[in-house]
């Protein structure tokens, strides 16, 4: 992370993964979870879905969903949240490419 100073205060650049920032184990992953939970959120709002009505769809309780909604994903895999994105209609693409670097990353392109 690169640190400079703006008037007089440090500021620090971030490298784009909040989670590695803050130095937090599986940061990708975290980062990814986070990225499908963003898009299950934004596919409930624009269908106008209910926690109980999305649950259904997605084939998990709506405590489960009330949790995703405050931020709290840690009991669901990156499977499972790709699945519950399915079920809401979404298509999910996995793109494999050699990594520009010695260890590769993984990453959720925008659609």
């Amino acid at each position: 992370m690169k640190t400079h100073l703006v008037d007089g205060v440090e500021v620090h650049c971030g490298s784009g993964n909040v989670f590695a920032d803050l130095g937090l184990a599986d940061a990708e992953k975290l980062k990814i979870k986070t990225g499908l939970v963003v898009e299950i959120r934004k596919a409930m709002r624009s269908r106008g879905l209910t926690q109980q009505e999305a649950a259904k769809l997605m084939g998990v309780t709506q405590p489960k969903v009330s949790d995703m909604m405050r931020g709290d994903f840690s009991n669901l895999s990156e499977r499972k949240l790709m699945d519950c994105l399915t079920r809401l209609g979404y298509d999910i693409e996995i793109k494999v490419r050699p990594a520009k670097s010695e260890v590769g990353h993984l990453m959720l392109a925008p659609a």
